[in-house]
This record gives C-alpha cells, sequence and structure tokens, in this order.
C-alpha cells in the first residue's frame, strides 16, 4: 500500500514506507538503509514521526537496474568462459597440451595456427600481404627516431587496418585471415637493425631476431627467442587480454581489438616489466654484484624486477622453460649467471623465484638487444592469443562485458558550480 506526502518538492508523488520499498526490493528493511548510504536511495521523513518515506518510482528503478544485473560474485567480467589457457599447480596447459612442451617442440606460427584452428598446419610460415607491408612500413618510417619497438608496433596496427578495407568482416575465416597477415606485418615493418634481414618468407624468430639487434644469431638463439614467442602467446585473462575481450565484446574489429591490447601492454606492470629486468642485469653485470644492485632497488623503495609471479605460488614454468633453453646459449652464460645472482641474493629473506620477465631479459642483454626488446617480443607474441581471445568473444552476445559503476559522488540535484 502506498501512500503520498504533501510536503516540499514532489508533493502528490507516490511514497512507500520502508517495510513497503523494501517488500519492493525482496530485502529486508535494514538493507534499504544500506541502499541509502551508498547514494543508491533518497529516503525522506515522514511527516508523522514515524520513520522514512521513499520515493515508488526511484524505488521501481533500482528494482530494474537489480533485474539486469548478474547476483554478486557472478558478474561477467569475473567469469569470462576460455577453452584456450589453463593455470594451476606451477603449470600451464594450451587447450588441454602442455605449453612448455607445445613451444619446445612446434615453432611459433604453428602453435599460434593451431590455437586458432585446432589443426596443426606443419612448415607454416606467415607471409605479410604486400600492400599492407607497404602501409605499415610508410607509418613506421614516420615516426620519430627516439620511438620504441611498441610505438612502431601500434603505429603498424593502424596503418594496416587503414589499408584493409574488408577489416569489418568478423567472420571466422576473416578474422583468421587478418590474423596470419597481422603478425607478420608487424614484424616485417620494423626496421632490420643490421644490413640485412632474413628472407620475408623465413621463420618469424629469424625475422623478428634482425629487428632486434644487428648480431648474426647461432642457431641456438634463434631457437630460444621462438620458444619465448611460443610460451608468450597466452596466459589466461591478463591486463591486455581483458582490454581485448572487452573491445570484441563491442565487435571491434581485430586490429582494434589488438590496438586495445596494445595499449595496456604499455605498462610497466605488463608487458614493459622485462625492460626493467634488462635495465637491472645490465647494471649487475657493469658493476660485477647483484647484491649492491638489488639494496639500491630496494632502498629506493622499489620492488627487484623479474620476481615472483601472483599465478604461481613457487616457479614459473615458462621461466624454468627459457633459462633451461639459454644454458644451451654460450653468450648468455654471463647474463644467466647475473640472473641467477639475483635471484639468490633476494632469496635470503624470502623465498621469490624468476619470472618470465627476468628470462627474457636473460636473452635480451646476451642478445645486445635495447630494453625495450622484451616488450617487443611479447608484444608479438601475445597478438595470436588476443587473437584467439577475440574469436571466442565474436561468439558471445555482444557488449556482455558492461559492468555497472557504483556511483559514490554526491546525489542530485545540485547546483551548477
Amino acid at each position: 500500500m502506498t501512500d503520498t506526502t504533501a510536503d516540499g518538492p514532489g508533493a502528490g508523488d507516490a511514497r512507500l514506507t520502508t517495510r513497503e520499498a523494501a517488500r519492493r526490493l525482496g530485502v529486508k528493511p535494514e538493507t534499504v538503509y544500506a541502499y541509502v548510504s551508498r547514494g543508491q536511495l533518497t529516503s525522506r521523513r515522514d511527516p508523522t514521526g514515524r520513520g522514512s518515506t521513499f520515493d515508488a518510482k526511484e524505488v521501481d528503478a533500482l528494482v530494474r537496474r537489480a533485474r539486469n544485473q548478474p547476483p554478486s560474485g557472478s558478474d561477467a567480467m569475473q567469469r569470462i568462459t576460455t577453452g584456450i589457457t589453463l593455470i594451476e599447480a606451477d603449470r600451464y596447459w594450451y587447450r588441454g597440451v602442455d605449453a612448455v612442451e607445445l613451444a619446445r617442440a612446434v615453432p611459433y606460427e604453428e602453435v599460434a595456427d593451431w590455437l586458432w584452428t585446432g589443426v596443426r598446419s606443419p612448415d607454416l610460415r606467415f607471409t605479410a600481404p604486400p600492400g599492407t607491408l607497404a602501409a605499415a612500413r610508410h607509418a613506421v618510417g614516420a615516426l620519430p627516431a627516439h620511438g620504441g619497438s611498441t610505438d612502431r608496433l601500434r603505429v603498424a596496427t593502424v596503418a594496416a587496418a587503414v589499408a584493409d578495407p574488408l577489416r569489418f568482416d568478423l567472420s571466422r575465416d576473416a578474422v583468421l585471415a587478418t590474423a596470419r597477415a597481422l603478425i607478420p606485418t608487424l614484424v616485417d615493418a620494423l626496421p632490420v637493425a643490421g644490413v640485412k634481414g632474413p628472407a620475408a618468407d623465413g621463420p618469424l624468430a629469424a625475422r623478428l631476431w634482425a629487428r632486434l639487434t644487428d648480431r648474426a644469431p647461432a642457431e641456438a638463439e634463434v631457437r630460444t627467442l621462438d620458444m619465448a614467442l611460443s610460451l608468450l602467446i597466452d596466459h589466461d585473462l591478463a591486463a591486455s587480454t581483458l582490454a581485448v575481450r572487452v573491445a570484441a565484446s563491442a565487435r571491434a574489429h581485430p586490429y582494434a581489438v589488438v590496438s586495445a591490447g596494445l595499449g595496456a601492454v604499455e605498462g610497466p606492470l605488463h608487458g614493459a616489466a622485462s625492460g626493467l629486468a634488462h635495465r637491472m642485469l645490465t647494471e649487475v653485470l657493469e658493476r660485477g654484484s647483484a647484491a649492491a644492485v638489488v639494496s639500491d632497488h630496494l632502498r629506493a623503495g622499489h620492488g627487484v624486477p623479474g620476481l615472483g609471479h601472483r599465478l604461481y605460488p613457487r616457479q614459473d614454468p615458462r621461466a624454468v622453460a627459457l633459462f633451461a633453453a639459454l644454458a644451451d646459449v654460450p653468450g648468455a652464460r654471463d647474463a644467466l649467471a647475473a640472473a641467477r645472482e639475483v635471484e639468490a641474493t633476494t632469496a635470503r629473506r624470502g623465498e621469490q623465484h624468476a619470472n618470465v620477465d627476468l628470462a627474457l631479459a636473460v636473452l635480451t642483454v646476451a642478445a645486445g638487444m635495447e630494453p625495450d626488446a622484451g616488450e617487443t617480443v611479447f608484444a608479438v607474441a601475445r597478438t595470436a592469443g588476443w587473437i584467439a581471445h577475440a574469436l571466442e568473444e565474436y561468439e558471445e552476445r555482444p557488449l556482455r562485458l558492461r559492468p555497472s559503476g557504483h556511483y559514490n559522488g554526491p546525489r542530485p540535484p545540485r547546483p551548477l558550480p
């Protein structure tokens, strides 16, 4: 039963007692007052002084909002179903296959395509379309000289999108064609660091190596870089992957989806983390002491880069695999020893094992690459995973990843400032 009040603004509007509002909302009376304290309802004192009253229209609006939201703990942003990567017990699997074993046995291009299709294509090579590559190279060439590799990847992605009039076709075959063309475009659009790069139809890892360092690689080094690419393809719902899923939920085309991922990668706590580890290892090698460098990091109030991972209580399997591969690279001996010394030094105050960022830093330092090279490796590798997640998200209901904010500002109406 509703009542009306005749005092102040809104006179004549239907008003509910606390008990009536609680019944309409399906909650206890105490919860109604909790809604008031959170600014979701406004109350007015009953003229008889017996309690509070509530505007019926405002209560009904809250009921409608509540019906459109999933129950607490089952928000779509918290429960994104994926069949790509499983992480548990210090191991991880791609579609049920041990990711480390796969990375050791299968080249990056084949791992990526298998992740998208479920079918392995032996001796697969990714080749950039000439027109798309020309547009990407032109755009990358226009950047200032101080631009980093990840800046170039972002620009190359936008240029490739503009060059593709079919980019808005989100059918599965079209997205797969885009993926197979975009990844080699990103790599081949980067300037060659040496005098001459490998053939355009060669293994992607060899082509990427030539754009990160002018040193001629040994076979073991290219194999290690290829393994790193495969190990980094996906890692469940990391920050960049979540950004990708949100973009795909809004039905952004694959280039825009990858751009969303590249934007999140820029953060120092995500893709750029290996650059911090690279600089630390370089300093350890220059000063000849991990203890001094670790001490300086702690004194400055910083954490020690490349240690620990929230998903692996003990060892990061990606780091373990890369360290094992780097042990077979003679030129990596000093950088590997420096990383081990950092790990041993910090172990004195608690067990924190090396993560993949530290292992990637060993590779980039040993190869004479720039500090942002690890970020480039990460971004190129993860592009394949982003596409895999986009393919999944395109099959879901559009715009499902749209959480509701919990407003905690002042209630309207307020006067103009």
